[in-house]
């Protein structure tokens, strides 16, 4: 081969030796495009085939990877869409608040006085140390120690902060108080020792003081005068359940709120509200500087129905003659009957709502929850017990308007009843005569009760029935609607409650006993003496409150506190006359007639209710004064006091005397 150019394979050129050679060409050509065409797939086109290069791609795999394009993008551009535009808010404000924080300027709670004006609350600054949970470290030994820190610094057990911050962990963005009322001193020692530690804060705060300097103490013996705490009540702070309720209003888990008494049921009205403050910080939380602030409100004042000086020695003179007596659980109201207003409620013992306000200490707590006659509770508001005779005024008119009897009907008094094997008697023996509607008040007969509701042989009393739906008409059986919490509802029997409930049959002799306040009837205080004041004004019921007017502190406007008619009309007012009477005729010669001593004229009734085989009666004594232009009703109400006319009776007596003297 002479040319190196020429085509060794082509036929024209080949020559003899030529052929020799390209038949090995050929041959070790070929047996090396096999080796490789079985090591890697064929890659090339044989010599003698087509002279360019295949393709391993069809129609089929272009359409699904096209199909795989489009999934992609469109998932890609959802989730941009969800990010952007459905959490872009939250992602937005999560960043921003890690540079910024809007915190609340809380408002001045609005402070409460007597009807004349007496100042009986003052809110005290101080300082909190709260703590925002967003802020701590996520590393759980780094939380540990801040944990640790907070502890020394408010002398509270690591477990309790760890607690603290555990229960309100779902409010991560929040302040949570981790202790309060706190002095400014302290506060300061705590700013500097946290200077370095993440989401630790020191926030103005105010403490709840409820006064009672006004007071005349040099009166009091060994109790102080602490009854107005059942009215007032007290403030605390926001527990989970209540926070989980009111977050959505705008409550925090640093709140405070209205725990008892005026202070829950005007929560709104006191709370005012808030401002804003929002700020930058740094890091760990600090702050910076302040961007933009939006000033609180301050809440409304309240001015009570009640007079202090009537509500301070209506207690002074219950705690004398209990303390003499031996006695330590009573209740006293006075009412005005011509508006529903309270002008003071007494319940002992009674409690120092300045132990709970700031927080009280579980010793504290637990002193009051043991003691046994139960100091928290209520007595005027929401104790039940049965009335005695002090409801006979109510069953002589429910006769009266029914036609049962008028103001002639008399009965002859021998001492009882006697049906069948029972006797129902009369608290006197041998009886008292002949007794008329007026006569059986003035000495509390029984036995014209007994005729009048039960009715004897042939004589057709009221009967059930009757009687609870007139007692229904004064209010009994359900809630005056006073502005207190807690308010009781009593109790009344009937034939279908009794077969339901004790699975007996109605006797005449129930009948008997709910007509002159036994059984199973059940009053409270408050009843009783609302019910007074519709003996007192001559037929309307009205609803008892608390609250005289609500004061704006910004423009001084007053808000009066209407009036508000439960009830009307339903008894005529001869036959009402027909009672008050025979209330009046109780002091002038009756029962009550220690009151006939008293420089004016009064009207009353005693009540003895037994409660219990082995222990002493409950004493009742509601009356009204002026009697020809009542002003005040008085209710009175001593636990274990034996008769009416033996220990509450005098209790009013004394009241009525220094109420006389203070108001002439």
């Amino acid at each position: 081969m002479k040319d190196k150019n020429i085509d060794i394979f082509a036929p024209e050129a080949r020559t003899p030796a030529d052929n020799a050679l390209g038949g090995r060409y050929r041959n070790a050509w070929t047996e090396e495009s096999m080796y490789w065409e079985k090591k890697a797939g064929r890659q090339v086109a044989m010599i003698g085939e087509k002279d360019h290069m295949g393709s391993s791609l069809n129609k089929k795999k272009i359409f699904y990877f096209f199909i795989f394009l489009i999934c992609t993008f469109f998932f890609l551009g959802t989730r941009i869409v969800y990010l952007q535009i459905i959490q872009g808010g939250d992602y937005r404000a999560s960043a921003e608040n890690n540079r910024q924080r809007v915190l609340p300027i809380v408002s001045e709670r609005g402070l409460i006085y007597d009807r004349n004006d007496i100042q009986l609350t003052k809110n005290i600054p101080n300082f909190a140390l709260a703590l925002v949970p967003q802020d701590l470290p996520r590393k759980k030994a780094d939380r540990g120690k801040i944990i640790t820190k907070l502890a020394e610094m408010t002398n509270k057990s690591p477990e309790k902060v760890a607690q603290i911050l555990e229960e309100y962990g779902s409010y991560s963005y929040e302040s949570i108080v981790i202790a309060e009322d706190i002095d400014y001193d302290h506060a300061l020692s705590i700013l500097l020792a946290s200077a370095d530690l993440p989401g630790i804060q020191i926030q103005r705060a105010s403490k709840r003081l409820y006064l009672n300097d006004f007071l005349d103490t040099k009166q009091y013996e060994e109790t102080e005068p602490h009854s107005l705490s059942h009215v007032l009540g007290y403030t605390g702070k926001l527990n989970r359940e209540e926070l989980d309720k009111l977050y959505s209003q705008g409550y925090l888990p640093s709140d405070s709120i209205g725990k008892s008494g005026v202070e829950k049921s005007y929560e709104s009205f006191l709370r005012g509200t808030y401002g804003k403050k929002r700020i930058e910080v740094n890091a760990v939380g600090k702050e910076q500087s302040v961007l933009a602030e939006e000033e609180p409100k301050p809440g409304f004042h309240l001015k009570l129905a009640i007079d202090v000086k009537i509500q301070e020695n209506l207690e002074r003179i219950l705690n004398k003659n209990l303390k003499a007596s031996g006695k330590k659980r009573a209740s006293g109201i006075v009412m005005n009957p011509q508006t529903g207003e309270v002008l003071a409620l007494v319940s002992l013992p009674a409690f120092d709502n300045n132990d709970f306000s700031g927080g009280i200490s579980r010793e504290q707590y637990k002193g009051y929850l043991e003691n046994e006659d139960n100091p928290l509770f209520n007595r005027s508001l929401s104790g039940t017990y049965p009335s005695g005779s002090i409801i006979k005024p109510a069953i002589a008119l429910a006769a009266l308007q029914e036609g049962i009897i008028n103001a002639s009907t008399n009965f002859l008094s021998t001492g009882g009843l006697a049906v069948s094997s029972w006797f129902f008697p009369d608290w006197k023996a041998g009886g008292h005569g002949r007794t008329n509607v007026r006569f059986s008040l003035a000495w509390s007969v029984n036995t014209f009760y007994y005729y009048i509701g039960g009715g004897f042989e042939d004589y057709v009393g009221l009967g059930v029935a009757r009687i609870t739906d007139y007692l229904r008409e004064f209010g009994f059986s359900k809630q005056t609607g006073v502005d207190l919490p807690g308010e009781g509802v009593g109790f009344l029997p009937s034939k279908e409650w009794k077969k339901e409930v004790k699975q007996e049959r109605w006797y005449v002799g129930d009948t008997y006993n709910l007509s002159i306040g036994q059984g199973d009837l059940l009053v409270t205080p408050l009843q009783i003496a609302n019910y007074t004041a519709v003996l007192a004004n001559g037929g309307t019921l009205y609803k008892p409150h608390i609250v005289k007017s609500i004061i704006d502190p910004i423009s001084k406007e007053e808000q009066n506190i209407e009036p508000e008619i439960l009830n009307e009309n339903f008894i005529d007012k001869s036959y009402i006359n027909i009672v008050r009477l025979g209330m009046k005729d109780c002091v002038d010669y009756g029962s009550c007639r220690r009151l006939s001593l008293l420089p004016f004229s009064v009207a009353g009734k005693t009540g003895t209710a037994q409660w219990s085989s082995n222990k002493e009666n409950h004493s009742w004594f509601t009356s009204f004064a002026p009697f020809d232009n009542p002003k005040i009703t008085v209710t009175i109400l001593v636990e274990e006091g034996g008769g009416g006319s033996e220990l509450a009776g005098p209790i009013a007596f004394d009241f009525y005397n220094w109420w006389w003297g203070y108001t002439h």
